[in-house]
C-alpha cells in the first residue's frame, strides 16, 4: 500500500530553523554560522565524500562485495553537521545508517566497509576515536548514550558531551521516553538528534505517532528542543554547535540536554534489501531533491566565490581516490577462523574450548587452504 506523506516539507506548520534557502541562498533574518572558509570547504568535502562513499557501498552491495548496507543520500548533510559541530573529546553514538557522521568523529572508510565484508575491523573502533559501536536495535542506544553522559556529570568531566543519533520511528520505542526522562531530571550533558526521515522503514510519519511534532515529546521531560531544516548543513551545524556548548558550560540553564529533530529525507531506500516502491510515491521523493543538502551548500560556497571550479575538480578528485583507496583496504582484510572464539565469554568454557582445539587440529592437518575446500 502506497501511503500520501502529509509531513511534505513545506506544508508543515511548525517553524524549523533555515539558514540556506533550497538554491543555497541565504535565508532572510538568518545568521551563517561563525566559520571559515577552510572549515565550509572541509564541510563541503565531506558531504561530497558521503554521497560518492554511499554510491560506491550500493554498487558494491549489487556486486555481492559487501553485505545488506543502510543508503544515507538525503541524510548525509545533517550527519556531516552534527560531527563538525562536536568537540573531538566529545562522544557519538550511531545507528547503522550514520556513516557519515562516523566517519567524520574519525572513523577511517575502510573501517566502515570492513564489518559489511564480516570483518570485526569497523566495530572495534581505535582507542583514540570516540565513537561507539553503531547499533541495529531501535533506540537502545538512547539510554546508553545518556548514561555515558551522565557519568562524565558525576565524574565532573564537564568538558565532553555525548551526541546520539536515532531515527523517527525511535520516539515510540520505551528507551526514548526512559532515556530522555532520566536526561531532564539529571541534567545529563547529552545531545539528541532525532533523524526525522519522514518514513520509519515502510511506515510514514504520521502514522507511528501523533504527536505534532517529534521535537514536541522532549517538553514533558523538560529537556529543550529545537526544530531543524535537515537538509541546511549549516542550520544543522548551528543548532548541534549551540546544544553542545550547552550540554557542557555549568551555570543557570546550561549543563542541559538538548533534542533536535533534524528534518530531512531518505532518498533511497531504508536498505538495499528493501523496495520503497512499494509503500511511498515514485513524486514524493523528487520534492526533496530540489533541496538536495550537497548541491545547497555547494551552491552557497559558489555563490559566496569561495568554491571554484578548479577547487571542485580537485575535492572530487581527492575523495575518489579515498574512496578507492579504502576499498583496496577493506578487500584486502583477512581473518583468522581462531577469532569466531573471541569476546563470545568473558572466560571460555570447556564445550567452547574443546571445539577450538578441535578446528586447530583439522587445520594443522589439513593446511589452511585445504582446510577451507573441506568447509565448502
Amino acid at each position: 500500500m502506497i501511503h500520501a506523506n502529509s509531513g511534505i516539507y513545506e506544508q508543515d506548520k511548525h517553524d524549523r530553523l533555515r539558514i540556506l534557502d533550497a538554491d543555497g541562498t541565504v535565508h532572510p533574518d538568518a545568521t551563517v554560522p561563525d566559520l571559515s572558509e577552510e572549515e565550509l570547504l572541509a564541510m563541503y568535502e565531506a558531504l561530497v565524500l558521503a554521497r560518492r562513499f554511499d554510491q560506491r557501498a550500493i554498487s558494491l552491495q549489487r556486486q555481492g562485495r559487501i553485505a545488506t548496507y543502510a543508503p544515507m543520500t538525503g541524510q548525509e548533510g545533517s550527519q556531516v553537521a552534527t560531527s563538525y559541530a562536536l568537540d573531538e573529546q566529545d562522544w557519538l553514538f550511531p545507528t547503522y545508517r550514520d556513516h557519515a557522521a562516523k566517519h567524520v568523529h574519525g572513523v577511517d572508510l575502510s573501517s566502515l566497509l570492513g564489518p559489511l565484508r564480516g570483518h570485526r575491523k569497523g566495530y572495534a573502533v581505535p582507542d583514540d576515536v570516540n565513537v561507539i559501536p553503531e547499533y541495529i536495535p531501535i533506540a537502545t542506544q538512547i539510554p546508553q548514550a545518556m548514561g555515558m553522559a551522565w557519568g562524565f556529570k558525576l565524574q565532573d568531566q564537564t568538558d565532553r558531551a555525548v551526541l546520539c543519533h536515532f531515527g523517527d520511528g525511535a520516539t515510540s520505542e520505551g528507551d526514548f521516553h526512559e532515556g530522555l526522562n532520566f536526561a531532564g531530571v539529571f541534567d545529563v550533558p547529552v545531545v539528541f538528534v532525532c533523524n526525522n526521515n519522514q518514513w520509519a522503514i515502510s511506515t510514514p510519519r504520521e502514522r507511528q505517532t501523533a504527536s505534532d511534532t517529534l521535537a514536541g515529546k522532549a517538553d514533558a521531560y523538560g529537556v529543550e528542543s529545537i526544530r531543524v531544516d535537515g537538509l541546511d548543513p549549516l542550520a544543522v551545524y548551528q543548532a548541534t554547535r549551540a546544544a553542545v556548548r550547552k550540554a557542557k558550560e555549568p551555570g543557570p540553564g546550561e549543563g542541559r540536554p538538548t533534542l533536535i529533530e533534524s528534518i530531512q529525507y531518505r532518498f533511497g531506500a531504508h536498505t538495499t534489501s528493501d523496495d520503497p516502491s512499494v509503500y511511498r510515491s515514485e513524486e514524493e521523493p523528487e520534492y526533496y531533491r530540489d533541496r538536495d543538502p550537497v548541491d545547497r551548500l555547494r551552491s552557497f560556497l559558489e555563490n559566496e566565490g569561495i568554491l571554484t571550479d578548479e577547487r571542485q575538480e580537485s575535492i572530487e578528485s581527492r575523495v575518489d581516490g579515498r574512496i578507492e583507496n579504502a576499498i583496496e583496504e577493506a578487500e584486502s582484510l583477512e581473518s583468522d577462523p581462531d577469532d569466531i572464539f573471541e569476546h563470545v565469554y568473558g572466560e571460555t568454557p570447556d564445550r567452547l574450548q574443546a571445539q577450538r582445539d578441535e578446528l586447530r587440529e583439522l587445520r594443522e592437518k589439513y593446511g589452511d587452504e585445504a582446510f577451507s575446500e573441506v568447509l565448502e
